[in-house]
């Protein structure tokens, strides 16, 4: 689990990270190329890489997912239980709620 939530952290840290020093880069003219572009463009393209950094950081946080092994997670039993006795418990609310519809409306 420390595994999980490290890949996380690193990931939203980069989610924050990159965007932030495009802008910075590309409002402070520290970029090459970005001092001869006009201002409306400038906004427009470091916006644009802003989210297309935020993005990449998105595709390669779901690849890693992907990656782990699916039997290194086991769902705990009781509270798979649990669960799989509250579904049941609501699907048969519904059931009867619908018959009662259908009483009401006969």
């Amino acid at each position: 689990m420390a595994g999980v939530m490290h890949k996380f952290l690193i990931a939203s840290m980069f989610m924050w990270i990159l965007p932030v020093a495009i802008l910075y880069g590309f409002n402070h003219n520290l970029l090459p190329g970005s001092t001869t572009l006009s201002p409306h463009s400038l906004t427009l393209l470091s916006g644009f890489l802003a989210v297309v950094s935020v993005n990449i950081v998105i595709v390669f946080y779901i690849c890693m997912a992907l990656k782990e092994p699916a039997d290194k997670h086991k769902p705990d039993a009781a509270f798979l239980a649990e669960a799989k006795d509250s579904v049941s418990k609501l699907t048969k609310g519904a059931t009867s709620s619908d018959d009662h519809a259908l009483k009401k409306q006969e």
